[in-house]
C-alpha cells in the first residue's frame, strides 16, 4: 500500500481529472488524501474524501473579462498563482506531516505542492490539465519567459529549496498529462518521463435535474458551454448561439449551459439549464460549441464528437488550434461571431461529408486507449516504487515564510475545517469559499490578446 498525497488549486478543472484518479488509486488499495481548498474538493471528489484544508486568497480568481494575452498571463501569475502558492505552503507542508506521503501528485499551477515536497526531498509527481503548457507556448516570448522563471525563483526562495534549479510545473520524476499526441502533433514534450493518458473519464457528482425526457432523438443535439469560468465574458456569446439554435431548429436541439443567467428570452426547443451533467450528456449529443477549455474539448473528442471552437483567452487559442489542425473542428471568432455564421459552422461540423466527425472518431478511439485513470495509476505505482521517500525526508523541519503567509502553528489544517483568524489578505478557504460553479478551469498560456478577442 502507497500513500499519495494529491495537491490541487481551487479551479475545478484542475480538480476533476484528480478525482478519477484517486478512485483508481484507492480501488487498487492504496490511500488517497488531498490538500487545498477543502470544502471544494469534497464536493467534487465526495463527502468522504479525506481533505487537508489549505489557505487561498481572498476572493479567488477574478480578472477583467476583456483581459487577454500576455497581460492575462501575467496577471494569473502574480496576482493569482504566486499569492497561491505562498498561502498554501503551509498547508502543503501541514498535510505531508499528518498524513506522511510516498509520493506527491500536484498539480502543474499549485507550485507548493511541487517546491514544498522537493524541499521535504518527497518524490512528486505533475498534474497537467492542458495540452498547451506542453509545447513551449514562451518559446517565442523570451521576455515573458523570464519574468515567470524570476517569479518562480522568489516563490523557491521562500517556500523551497533555493539551491535547487528546474521548472516547478514539471516535475523530473514524471508529468502526467491528460491530452494525447493528436492534439499535440509533433511537439517535443518536456522530457521522456511525460505520460499522455488521454483524459480521465470516471463517474461524478451530479447537482443537477436534467431533464433527459425534453431530448428530442429526431434532431441532432448540440451542447453549448462556455466553461466555469466565462459567465461574465459569455453574455452576447451565448445570446447569438441560442439564436443559431433557434434557426436551424427543424433539424438541431441545442443545449445551452448558462450559469451566469445571462439569458432572457430563449425560444421554444431549446433548453437552457444553469448545469448540465456533461459526462453523462456528451454521450447524448451531436456536437460540441465550446471556449476550447480543455477538458470539454479532451472529454468531447473522447466521445468522438466535432467541435465548434470559440477561444477566449489563457491556453484556448492553442488548444482551438490543436483541433483544427487536427481535423475535428472548426473555430469562430468569440468577440465577433453572430448568429448566422455560428449556425454555419454547426452545420459544417455535422455534416458527414466535412470528415470533422470521422476526425473527432478517430482521435477518441487514441484516447480511450492511452488509458486516463488506470494509466495514470500505473505510472504513479512505478514511479512511487522506484524511489521510496527517506524517513530522514519526512521529518524535516519547515522552511520560515515571509509575511503574509499563514504558519502551521497558526492555521493547523486538518481532514475536518478549522477556522482562524485572517491576516495580510488571506482568509480560510471554508470562510469564503471558492465555489466549484464559479472556479475556472484555467490554463496559463499567453496568447497574442487578437488571438482570443479577434474572429478569424
Amino acid at each position: 500500500m502507497t500513500r499519495f498525497l494529491l495537491v490541487v488549486p481551487p479551479l475545478v478543472g484542475h480538480v476533476n481529472p484528480l478525482v478519477g484518479v484517486a478512485d483508481e488509486l484507492v480501488r487498487r488499495g492504496h490511500e488517497v488524501a488531498w490538500a487545498g481548498h477543502a470544502g471544494q474538493i469534497r464536493r467534487l471528489a465526495g463527502a468522504g474524501a479525506t481533505a487537508y484544508d489549505c489557505v487561498v486568497p481572498g476572493g479567488g480568481l477574478r480578472r477583467p473579462p476583456g483581459l487577454t494575452g500576455p497581460a492575462a498571463f501575467r496577471f494569473l501569475w502574480a496576482e493569482f498563482f504566486v499569492p497561491l502558492a505562498d498561502a498554501m505552503a503551509p498547508g502543503v507542508e501541514a498535510a505531508i506531516d499528518a498524513f506522511r506521503p510516498d509520493l506527491v501528485l500536484t498539480d502543474q499551477h499549485a507550485v507548493a505542492g511541487a517546491l514544498v515536497a522537493e524541499r521535504r526531498g518527497i518524490v512528486h509527481v505533475t498534474s497537467a490539465t492542458t495540452s498547451a503548457e506542453l509545447v513551449d507556448p514562451l518559446g517565442g516570448m523570451p521576455k515573458v519567459g523570464a519574468w515567470l522563471q524570476e517569479l518562480l525563483g522568489g516563490l523557491r526562495t521562500r517556500i523551497g529549496d533555493p539551491a535547487r534549479t528546474g521548472d516547478p510545473r514539471f516535475s523530473p520524476h514524471g508529468v502526467i498529462a491528460f491530452t494525447g499526441r493528436e492534439l499535440l502533433g509533433d511537439a517535443p514534450l518536456p522530457h521522456e518521463r511525460t505520460y499522455l493518458v488521454g483524459p480521465a473519464i470516471a463517474p461524478r457528482a451530479d447537482r443537477s435535474d436534467f431533464p433527459w425526457d425534453e431530448l428530442d432523438p429526431a434532431r441532432s443535439t448540440v451542447l453549448v458551454s462556455l466553461g466555469t469560468a466565462n459567465a461574465d465574458a459569455g453574455e452576447r456569446f451565448l445570446a447569438e448561439a441560442v439564436t443559431a439554435l433557434d434557426r436551424l431548429r427543424d433539424r438541431v436541439q441545442g443545449v445551452v449551459v448558462d450559469p451566469g443567467h445571462t439569458l432572457t428570452s430563449v425560444p421554444p426547443g431549446v433548453l437552457v439549464r444553469e448545469h448540465v451533467p456533461q459526462l453523462d450528456l456528451l454521450a447524448r449529443v451531436d456536437a460540441v460549441v465550446c471556449h476550447a477549455g480543455h477538458n470539454t474539448v479532451c472529454e468531447s473528442l473522447w466521445h468522438g464528437l466535432p467541435l465548434v471552437l470559440a477561444p477566449i483567452r489563457d491556453d484556448q487559442p492553442i488548444v482551438a488550434g490543436q483541433v483544427v489542425d487536427a481535423g475535428a473542428g472548426v473555430r469562430v471568432r468569440f468577440g465577433r461571431v453572430d448568429a448566422e455564421r455560428l449556425a454555419s459552422a454547426i452545420e459544417t461540423v455535422l455534416d458527414p461529408a466535412g470528415g470533422h466527425r470521422s476526425a473527432a472518431e478517430a482521435i477518441g478511439r487514441s484516447l480511450r486507449e492511452a488509458g486516463g485513470q488506470s494509466a495514470a495509476a500505473d505510472h504513479l505505482e512505478r514511479t512511487a516504487g522506484e524511489a521510496p521517500v527517506p524517513a530522514s525526508a519526512q521529518d524535516a523541519a519547515p522552511v520560515a515564510l515571509e509575511q503574509g503567509s499563514v504558519r502551521p502553528e497558526t492555521a493547523s489544517v486538518r481532514a475536518e475545517p478549522v477556522p482562524v483568524r485572517a491576516e495580510s489578505g488571506m482568509v480560510r478557504a471554508e470562510t469564503a469559499p471558492v465555489r466549484p460553479e464559479s472556479a475556472p478551469a484555467t490554463g496559463l498560456v499567453p496568447v497574442p490578446a487578437e488571438s482570443a478577442s479577434s474572429p478569424r
